[in-house]
């Protein structure tokens, strides 16, 4: 028997689960939740774009969880022994960026910054930099529009530059104490392999491609020049961040004598070079040319691939198309909403509608299930977070349509519900426009899993089948499924992902089929929805909206009669 480990460093928590490399049944799962901030998240009431990480929680996260998923193994799995763990693969959230001195080792960790929130871990979530994003993409579009091409379009607040030159302007003492940058997936794997140093660590090709703008085709990151026309101290830096990368299937060092005496296992097997949550989540569930993965959480990301060996054209609104940041030998082509399970938990904790015994998640989907597509005459924008894909603009915002005096909260519930599937149809058809057929869509997270309301409603609204992974923690295994590929066949791993998924992963058999009624009301209300969605979200759109509240009102009446 051998096993893997994957470690998935979420928003609010770290998850490890032990794998069987055969047939990937997870042996062994724990949760630790982060114990610094609001739920993991070091937030300011003064400064909603702000949400930093400590990076002391995630080391303790690493020895707490790895340390409780083997001893639940040990009981749970008779020939379980932690002798038999061959490799270990992470994800995390990103673009999460931290600064780090000349050893590796995080500035909040050292006493002179560990009170600043600047110091530590700028998670994915964080848009403080929104200004300088703007300031990246104006400069590129004018110099190096092959940048863009890559990511869209537009340069996101949430990604790495954007961050680190917001924190040169409003902290130079901490950019002038760090020696360099470093992404959370690429720290975690390089103190487990004893290769903190910034100039020794692998890094990861899928962080770096995705939100550092890095690609071969321009020999890896930005050009200095153009780093040093944003900011020079930003040019000072390009010389201490890296100029190589390497994809999921390589190794990224050897587990230390250090963290092996720490977790209980043995010194020497292989850690994987590390991915974002929802490449790697792809994985888990399945992904390969055709396939959709959208892993659903607080945000969604949506994940497919495409052969390297072909030709793909530039897809503008999508977050990135990268060489082997999914899998090796294959574009991976990411898009995204910027909140989906945030909006749900806004509308219960911050709006409280009902009180909670009749104001909660499981009582509001209740209600709401019990209501037609239609019948409450609203319609929502998803964008309370901004939208990532296709506008690429966090500076839009949510916007709700269509209520009366007569509004009940099960029918907002429901609108913000289907304002998420309406993006996610935006999002396919984008897709589809320039010539990525998506012919399954492989759905993942604890919502995708836990609430049928809105698998049907997604099932209805983009007229696809939803199917479900059959892991409920698809990042995790395919992290573990990263580490049972570096450790190779002959150390009882697989050679290569394609084997790995055939024997690892798979769906579960509940899936969610389109009902045709359904589709058909959806179908005038995605028009309505498209309106709105290019009436605030593109600067170029022209027209009318006097139709909107009108329409709904001529669906509302229509449904109930």
């Amino acid at each position: 028997m051998s096993y893997t480990i994957g470690l998935d460093y979420g928003t609010n928590s770290v998850r490890c689960v032990i794998v069987n490399v055969a047939d990937g049944v997870e042996t062994a799962t724990d949760v630790f939740n982060y114990p610094t901030g609001d739920m993991g998240i070091i937030l300011d009431p003064a400064d909603h774009n702000l949400a930093r990480q400590n990076p002391a929680d995630y080391i303790l996260g690493l020895e707490k969880s790895v340390k409780n998923a083997i001893d639940q193994a040990k009981k749970a799995d008779k020939n379980f022994n932690p002798e038999n763990v061959i490799g270990i693969g992470v994800d995390t959230t990103g673009s999460t960026p931290l600064p780090v001195d000349k050893e590796g080792t995080a500035l909040a960790l050292l006493n002179e910054f560990k009170d600043n929130p600047n110091a530590h871990a700028w998670l994915w979530k964080d848009h403080t930099g929104h200004a300088e994003a703007a300031e990246i993409t104006e400069l590129a579009a004018k110099e190096h529009p092959e940048y863009l091409a890559k990511c869209g379009g537009t340069y996101s607040s949430e990604w790495f530059f954007s961050k680190i030159l917001h924190c040169l302007r409003v902290d130079p003492k901490v950019l002038d104490s760090a020696y360099s940058w470093v992404e959370c997936c690429d720290y975690i794997t390089s103190f487990l392999t004893d290769t903190a140093r910034p100039d020794v660590m692998k890094r990861s090709r899928c962080a770096a491609g995705h939100k550092a703008m890095f690609n071969s085709n321009w020999s890896g990151l930005p050009v200095k020049d153009f780093l040093v026309k944003l900011d020079p101290r930003l040019g000072e830096l390009h010389d201490r961040l890296y100029s190589e990368t390497y994809t999921v299937d390589t190794a990224a060092g050897k587990l230390s004598v250090k963290w092996a005496e720490k977790l209980g296992l043995r010194a020497g097997i292989g850690v994987a070079v590390s991915a974002f949550d929802a490449h790697l989540g792809a994985i888990g569930a399945g992904v390969g040319p055709g396939k959709l993965v959208k892993i659903i959480g607080t945000s969604t990301c949506d994940v497919t691939v495409w052969p390297n060996t072909e030709s793909l054209a530039d897809v503008p609104g999508l977050c990135g198309i990268v060489d082997g940041s999914v899998l090796p030998d294959y574009y991976g082509l990411e898009a995204g909403q910027s909140a989906v399970g945030d909006i749900f938990n806004w509308f219960v904790n911050y709006i409280q509608p009902g009180g909670e015994e009749n104001g909660s998640h499981d009582a509001l989907t209740e209600k709401a299930a019990k209501l037609k597509p239609g019948q409450s005459g609203l319609l929502a924008l998803d964008w309370n977070n901004g939208n990532r894909t296709i506008l690429v603009d966090q500076r839009l915002t949510g916007l709700l349509m269509g209520q009366t005096l007569h509004t009940k909260p099960e029918e907002i519930y429901r609108a913000l519900i289907e304002a998420t599937a309406f993006g996610a149809l935006t999002i396919i058809n984008r897709f589809e426009e320039y010539g990525v057929k998506i012919n399954e869509v492989i759905n993942c997270g604890g919502i995708a899993e836990k609430n049928p309301l809105l698998m049907q409603i997604y099932a209805d609204i983009t007229n696809r089948e939803m199917k479900i992974a059959r892991s409920s923690q698809t990042c995790a295994l395919g992290a573990a499924m990263a580490g049972a590929v570096v450790a190779g066949k002959e150390n009882g791993g697989h050679d290569n992902f394609d084997q790995a998924q055939k024997a690892m992963c798979g769906t579960k058999a509940t899936t969610y089929k389109p009902d045709a009624d359904n589709h058909k009301v959806y179908k005038q209300l995605y028009e309505l929805y498209k309106q709105m969605h290019d009436a605030f979200g593109l600067k170029s759109w022209s027209g009318k909206m006097a139709n909107v509240m009108k329409d709904l009102l001529k669906i509302k009446d229509t449904v109930n009669a």
